[in-house]
């Protein structure tokens, strides 16, 4: 069935094209339906239907016979180590963890915070939790003291799992004392804290709250999977807030097992024993669902990967674990391609390696530049597939479908929407704009299976945030444009329209054009105030590594380009080379906090940035180019 059928079928019959998705999962007890609309525009899907996510991942794939297949690779360049785990230890290991938690008084509906580096008993808490009908929150590995405080005070955990250290090229981040600081300074105290003690760090464990991982689970009964209904909260995810308040994303249990499993085969063409590796982290969106939970419902083996793309121990670690490891579908974001190509221009290192399982790239996180497909496709020789979604949707609003069709790709879009995903193109005033027009991009209600049903403790905050500016519909927060073909682009958050001397412009269109340079490895474009215009655009070069030449003269070279291909109305005059660019541990470039650099405003640096210092260094260079930074 080709991509248009299979959308055609989801807009014809929305209640039919997903109950035929959930026939495809276990339930103890069917759905009756698939979409409850009584409380619109808050809505629940499989309601009725009683299921456990843990079986759904693990238990039914040893039940089918298949407990000899690897369900996760755990490859760590950092420790020079790996090891599988096939799905009858990880059904092992998962059901003693969940009988040791519930020996301690866990049960359905109890909070559990999860604060551990990529490792695979990452994933075993998260399961076991799920067995047990607990509802987990995975926090990032090494976030600060406060920002664990803040998640323990909103989801009231009654336990936390931690490890006693992650790791990162060079040095050991000491978990434990952040850990210690952060029960400190919360008001709420968890009962216990579990903590799984890595060799490279032993941590000192408090008498009476601490228990370690192994001691723990001594002599305990394993326990079986605990029923659950489809609108049971599978996990909570904070995502970062406006108002320095993170929002906890929900996940409703019966959606989330049913659109994920749906996305496996249709959008990465992953069927079981296949080997698929998302190279993220278990404490973002894709950890949770390309990590952890869609692969393994597939029954598919999923890599978790302890590394970084450059300097563990160089820019060839990706193609050396697809090689070892024979990955088939491989998903990062484009700023890891943009690293590796930082580093090896050329892609010599990529010849080192046996890349034949490899049948396509997948790219999500972020906007991907044409000129980093580019040279992604010509490199690698397969597919690049660029992919747009959200921490709050939990899989793809757009993509294209790899496993129902080959669609045409057009670089610089993440193609066209998936069944259930409505997509609006919007002006201010809430209308519909004509094809390549730029405007607001939202999700006709309802949102499919999978997304969020609401904010943890904030059904208020969750309507005032998403469905409040255009009622009837999701407000993703970004801006793009539906060309005549369907297909999606997104250029920018809506925060990042430039509005210079009353035309509305999209920064990402111009960095499109920065990066086009042949000396430009990565790039921002950011607006900064102006007492004529309004806003002007600046943009923020890095250029490729054994770059010879003079920067100035790049300089010179891309604001020539950004005239020649969008013109003079951009008003684009100022190109500035810089050393790295501030960016979230996810990968995400920090405009706006840039930008309020610039302009000299007060700002807090957001506290999933990856390196303070980079903020100095910008403002810095600011202050040498006579604009107010930091002043």
């Amino acid at each position: 069935m080709a991509y248009k059928d299979t959308y055609e079928h989801w807009q014809r019959d929305p209640e039919g094209f997903w109950m035929e998705a959930a026939a495809q999962v276990d339930w103890v007890t069917p759905p009756s339906r698939a979409l409850f609309d009584e409380n619109a525009p808050l809505y629940e899907w499989f309601a009725d239907g009683v299921l456990n996510a843990c079986w759904n991942a693990v238990d039914r794939h040893v039940e089918a016979g298949r407990g000899d297949q690897l369900a996760i690779i755990h490859d760590s360049p950092i420790t020079h180590s790996y090891r599988g785990i096939t799905y009858r230890e990880l059904q092992s290991r998962v059901a003693g963890l969940a009988g040791a938690l519930r020996a301690k008084g866990i049960e359905k509906g109890d909070r559990v915070i999860i604060y551990m580096p990529m490792v695979p008993e990452a994933l075993e808490a998260m399961l076991a939790c799920a067995r047990l009908g607990a509802i987990h929150s995975v926090v990032f590995g090494g976030f600060a003291a406060h920002e664990l405080a803040v998640r323990i005070d909103d989801c009231t955990p009654k336990a936390i799992i931690a490890a006693s250290c992650g790791l990162e090229p060079g040095r050991v981040v000491h978990y434990k004392p952040l850990l210690d600081r952060a029960i400190d300074e919360a008001r709420h105290k968890p009962e216990f804290c579990v903590i799984f003690q890595r060799e490279q760090e032993v941590a000192q464990l408090i008498e009476g709250r601490d228990v370690a991982w192994h001691s723990f689970q001594f002599g305990v009964e394993p326990a079986d999977c605990v029923p659950v209904n489809g609108n049971h909260p599978q996990y909570i995810l904070y995502t970062s807030g406006t108002t320095g308040q993170p929002k906890g994303v929900v996940r409703h249990t019966g959606g989330h097992v049913v659109a994920l499993n749906w996305s496996m085969k249709n959008i990465y063409a992953i069927d079981a024993g296949d080997v698929f590796w998302a190279a993220s982290d278990v404490g973002w969106v894709v950890g949770h669902s390309y990590i952890c939970y869609a692969p393994l419902f597939a029954g598919a083996t999923t890599v978790v990967f302890e590394g970084k793309p450059v300097g563990t121990p160089d820019a060839g670690t990706f193609w050396r674990v697809i090689q070892n490891h024979k990955v088939k579908s491989f998903f990062t974001a484009p700023t890891a391609i943009r690293a590796v190509r930082r580093e090896d221009p050329e892609g010599e290192l990529i010849k080192d390696y046996n890349l034949r399982s490899l049948q396509a790239l997948f790219l999500a996180g972020e906007r991907a530049d044409p000129d980093t497909v580019a040279w992604a496709e010509e490199k690698l020789g397969v597919p690049v597939i660029d992919h747009w979604w959200q921490t709050e949707t939990g899989w793809a609003i757009a993509a294209s479908p790899f496993g129902i069709e080959k669609l045409p790709i057009k670089r610089g879009s993440p193609s066209v929407p998936m069944p259930g995903y409505d997509v609006q193109v919007l002006d201010e005033a809430g209308q519909p704009v004509p094809p390549g027009t730029l405007g607001a991009i939202t999700v006709r209600l309802p949102l499919p299976p999978g997304t969020l049903p609401g904010l943890w403790n904030a059904d208020d905050r969750f309507r005032k945030s998403y469905l409040t500016t255009y009622p009837g519909h999701y407000e993703t927060g970004d801006a793009g444009y539906l060309d005549e073909d369907g297909y999606l682009y997104i250029m920018a958050r809506t925060d990042d329209v430039i509005n210079v001397a009353g035309h509305r412009l999209s920064t990402g269109a111009m960095e499109e054009v920065l990066s086009g340079h042949p000396a430009v490895a990565e790039c921002a474009v950011i607006g900064v105030a102006d007492p004529l215009k309004g806003q002007m655009p600046m943009g923020f070069l890095c250029l490729k590594k054994g770059m010879t030449g003079d920067p100035g003269q790049v300089c010179k070279d891309v604001v020539r380009m950004v005239r020649d291909q969008i013109g003079p109305v951009a008003a684009f005059k100022t190109a500035i080379v810089v050393d790295r660019l501030p960016k979230t541990r996810s990968g995400k470039i920090l405009r706006a906090t840039m930008a309020k650099i610039a302009d000299g405003e007060d700002f807090k640096p957001p506290s999933t940035i990856d390196e303070p210092a980079v903020l100095d260094e910008i403002a810095q260079v600011l202050k040498s180019r006579g604009y107010p930074a930091a002043g």
